[in-house]
């Protein structure tokens, strides 16, 4: 026993005395926690409502009885007239439309003559969320009051198609939440699995030396390990982008149909230009961390962290419902990726947000350029056991 306790102590202290091993420890934790909080936080804005929130919507023929309901709710401000329009256009949460004399029609009707019910029409749009939310609340306050009439109407029946949303937005819709996401762990997966080899590998097994002791600024080393590096993992990203564009509508299972010919050669440069500016970035960190590094162990475990925020950043646009307006957010390395291309996606972009958004990220790929530089002239740091 007492031999055991002699080994504990030994590995205990070794782990508290490693100020990196100790925070690698805990960032898992804290890291989940922010992610969770945040998820939360936002499905809550991006879905949610404010409780003082009143619908603007247009009906035709509204019953007294059924106003009385809604009423009730203080949610609804009813306008009189049915217009489609007025939905898509933004004017209007809902366009409903009930049958002439509703009230005299559901009491006279009789399931078993068989002939149809009356129905009632509630025409939204589910790209916009103060739409969907209004569609979500008034169908629940019908449901319920056509079980309290024995179901004596219908809600939307038929093939008729309700929901106004454009394919171009629904597409735009579902590309903005879940692309930006997949695209920035692809493409940190692909900065990963050629970065740490290529510097903290080359240390752990001595070849770094060679590299040094040449008649080489190590500045142009840098750039030349940073842009080489980048075209790999540009490659790796891109092979992934195109798999999931493609495996997209499969994976959607045909509830959505999807259509990437919505965008335009325009849209696809700005993509491309941003990716490239977001994996310099990319490059360029884990490039640090692996200098910093004494192995290839090492350096994932210093690079696991920021994979997480990574992460973290990629799921924002989940839940942004587009991308942000002010312009200091796009001044935030990697998240400005992110905003970038939910503007893309979503059709929201604006010349100026992508021009910031490249050359904050090409200035802080060249500090971290800079700062490898430094650590490659640092005997201390290349050649730590």
């Amino acid at each position: 026993m007492k031999n055991i306790l002699t080994i504990m102590k030994k590995e205990l202290r070794r782990f508290f005395s490693d100020r990196r091993l100790v925070l690698t420890a805990l960032l898992p934790g804290i890291l989940i926690y922010a992610i969770y909080s945040l998820m939360g936080g936002a499905l809550e804005g991006a879905f949610g409502e404010d409780e003082d929130t009143v619908y603007v919507v247009y009906a035709e023929n509204l019953p007294a009885s059924v106003k009385a309901i809604c009423d009730a709710t203080e949610k609804f401000d009813f306008r009189e007239g049915f217009d489609p329009e007025k939905v898509t256009e933004g004017d209007a949460a809902l366009a409903v439309r009930f049958p002439a004399d509703f009230e005299a029609a559901i009491m006279g009707y009789d399931s078993l003559t068989g002939t149809p019910a009356p129905k009632v029409e509630i025409y939204y749009d589910s790209t916009e969320t103060p739409s969907y939310n209004a569609y979500n609340i008034l169908f629940a306050i019908l449901s319920e009051y056509e079980s309290a009439l024995a179901n004596k109407f219908d809600i939307n029946p038929g093939d008729t198609v309700y929901d106004l949303a454009s394919e171009e937005a629904m597409t735009a819709q579902i590309f903005a939440m879940i692309l930006p996401m997949l695209l920035m762990m692809l493409l940190f997966s692909g900065c990963m699995a050629v970065a740490p080899e290529s510097i903290a590998g080359e240390k752990e097994r001595g070849t770094i030396a060679t590299l040094l002791v040449t008649p080489i600024a190590r500045r142009e080393l840098a750039i030349g390990k940073i842009l080489s590096l980048s075209l790999i993992a540009l490659f790796s990203g891109t092979s992934s982008f195109v798999g999931t564009m493609l495996a997209l509508p499969k994976l959607m299972g045909g509830t959505a149909e999807l259509d990437a010919s919505v965008y335009t050669a325009v849209d696809y440069a700005v993509l491309l230009v941003v990716i490239l500016s977001t994996v310099l970035v990319m490059i360029s960190l884990i490039a640090v961390l692996s200098a910093l590094a004494k192995s290839v162990k090492e350096a994932g475990t210093l690079i696991t962290p920021f994979m997480m925020v990574n992460m973290l950043l990629g799921i924002t646009a989940m839940f942004g419902g587009g991308s942000a307006s002010a312009l200091y957010w796009y001044c935030i390395p990697l998240y400005n990726s992110v905003q970038c291309m939910t503007g893309v996606f979503s059709f929201t972009w604006s010349p100026l947000q992508v021009v910031v958004t490249v050359a904050l990220n090409l200035l802080v790929e060249g500090g971290m350029v800079a700062v490898l530089a430094k650590l490659f002239s640092s005997e201390k740091v290349m050649f730590s056991r």
